[in-house]
């Protein structure tokens, strides 16, 4: 048996040349006021280069995941993939987005502001890196990088421009990942040869940014596709057997708490590698916050957001990583909510919720 224990989280790996169909169970122990989620699954196992696996490949591997929060987080599943901290290191290599561009619309989603990269340097890949390493080294000095392709869509481009850069990216020997933000109508089948190839390679996360279930919603604020388009793209990522995170918005307008919690209902059976819980955030020049200021949208408190939060991750199946519980922009760019600017108070406030209501993550996770 493997053993590997660091910061409340332990790994127990046993092998067999038995084959095993896999499955995945979940047990739930409540054990001196903390919750215990046990993830069993059965797997092969792989070598590759960002692994060093003490098993060979093709054995079968019985892996047992005891985590002491009541949800599975990120850093959980990094220190169970890598043996190590990993860190995100936030990259712009200049897309554009179709509903920016003219292709689709002109004016982009109500609440974007021109695309999510208010964290990242200009300059090349490797150069980006570099201010990335810096910064995370300055906290995390053992930590290996996730190249994250973020701001805006990084799967629409010239085909050899976008190869060039995800290649450029694992040219670093610290970067153990690669991650690319984009939109499921953005992906056409050159693009996912591509992305299968990189898979091949390195392990790699497509982030799609679905928001809501609801096609009501997503008209309001212009997402510019449907509920299908997304379900098409998961299913054809899927069946090449990449990983896929999913990134949802809470309290978009219109949306009660029934919509919120349906959104998780439907994503829990399509069972997610990860998911990105959002809180909407009014940015500055946005056409969101015009309706913000004329009183047409009112943001969620902190108190709603927990609540709603805590009963989501409940719907959710307990092997989906929580990358995200909240989210907000720079500091100078935000209109509201100004609560959300203290992202530890929200984490451990929806920590407090679970504890007291006695919930965690797949509680009523239902196929």
């Amino acid at each position: 048996m493997y053993i590997y224990a660091k910061q409340k989280f332990c790994r127990f790996l046993t092998v067999s040349r038995k084959k095993r169909t896999n499955h995945t169970v979940q047990e739930s122990l409540l054990l001196s006021n903390h919750i215990l989620l046990i993830l069993v699954r059965f797997h092969k196992s792989k070598q590759n280069r960002q692994v060093s696996s003490p098993f060979p490949a093709g054995s079968v591997c019985l892996e047992v995941f005891i985590l002491s929060e009541r949800y599975y987080t990120a850093s959980a599943y990094y220190l169970s993939k890598f043996g190590r901290p990993v860190q995100k290191a936030v990259l712009d290599i200049g897309c554009t987005c179709p509903n920016i561009d003219g292709t689709i619309s002109s004016g982009g989603c109500l609440f974007c502001d021109g695309g999510s990269g208010h964290f990242t340097h200009p300059g090349t890949v490797t150069w980006q890196l570099e201010q990335e390493r810096q910064r995370i080294r300055a906290s995390v000095p053992d930590a290996g990088l996730i190249a994250y392709f973020q701001a805006h869509t990084n799967t629409y481009g010239n085909l050899a421009y976008l190869r060039r850069c995800y290649l450029e990216a694992l040219e670093q020997p610290d970067v153990v990942g690669i991650s690319i933000g984009t939109r499921p109508d953005c992906l056409p089948a050159e693009i996912l040869s591509l992305l299968e190839e990189i898979a091949e390679k390195t392990s790699l996360t497509v982030e799609l940014g679905l928001q809501t279930v609801h096609d009501k919603t997503a008209c309001f604020f212009h997402r510019g596709y449907d509920f299908p388009a997304f379900v098409q793209a998961f299913s054809a990522l899927r069946k090449r057997g990449i990983r896929i995170c999913v990134h949802i918005i809470n309290g978009l307008p219109g949306e009660m708490d029934a919509d919120m919690l349906e959104t998780a209902r439907v994503l829990g059976k399509m069972q997610p590698d990860g998911i990105k819980i959002h809180l909407l955030h009014i940015l500055k020049g946005t056409p969101l916050e015009q309706l913000w200021k004329s009183g047409k949208v009112q943001p969620l408190s902190m108190a709603e957001y927990v609540q709603i939060t805590a009963a989501q991750l409940a719907l959710l199946p307990p092997e989906t990583v929580i990358e995200r519980l909240t989210g907000d922009g720079a500091a100078d760019c935000l209109a509201a909510p100004l609560w959300s600017l203290d992202k530890l108070a929200v984490r451990n406030a929806i920590a407090q919720h679970l504890k007291r209501a006695g919930s965690w993550q797949g509680k009523y996770f239902s196929k």
